[in-house]
């Protein structure tokens, strides 16, 4: 998980991983690392979850969290358009890093959808360069399963 600070990484994985969500805000320093079961077409594993502190500072990411690194997924926040110009850099910078692997994108806070600043010029921009993005909410929910199962689906079957 990677993205800016304040753009819901630990609840989407607090979502999926307790099925839980909590209003009260809690930073992540380094990484927090959670897991769970999982089965996904038929094949059941443990699904290892790193949750990277916000930086708005690409250099500021350790190296050490990335690498062995099967797959990631970038999180913006839907109301605050800098966020995905941040996931976009940080894409770069951990491809760099661990070479193609597979990700997926998650706009989050989609409950928030009348604050959105990111709009569906954005959203061609990342359907025009094949990124698969999902809008999320862990607060509610939306699509928080679908986005870990399916960056699993793609790690399993990465040439898909």
């Amino acid at each position: 998980m990677a993205g800016s600070f304040h753009v819901g990484k630990t609840s989407l994985v607090r979502r999926f991983v307790e099925g839980i969500f909590s209003d009260h805000y809690l930073t992540t320093i380094g990484a927090k690392i959670d897991n769970k079961p999982v089965t996904v077409d038929g094949q059941s594993f443990k699904m290892v979850i790193w949750d990277l502190e916000g930086k708005d500072e690409l250099t500021q990411i350790r190296t050490s969290h990335l690498r062995g690194a099967a797959g990631f997924i970038l999180v913006a926040d839907g109301s605050r358009a800098q966020t995905l110009d941040k996931a976009i850099e940080l894409h770069e910078r951990i491809t760099y890093e661990t070479g193609p692997i597979p990700f997926i994108v998650a706009l989050n806070k989609a409950d928030l959808t009348q604050q959105w600043e990111i709009r569906d010029p954005a959203l061609e921009a990342l359907r025009s360069k094949g990124w698969p993005y999902l809008l999320t909410s862990a607060k509610n929910g939306r699509c928080v399963e679908e986005l870990f199962l399916g960056l699993a689906r793609k790690m399993l079957k990465p040439k898909e």
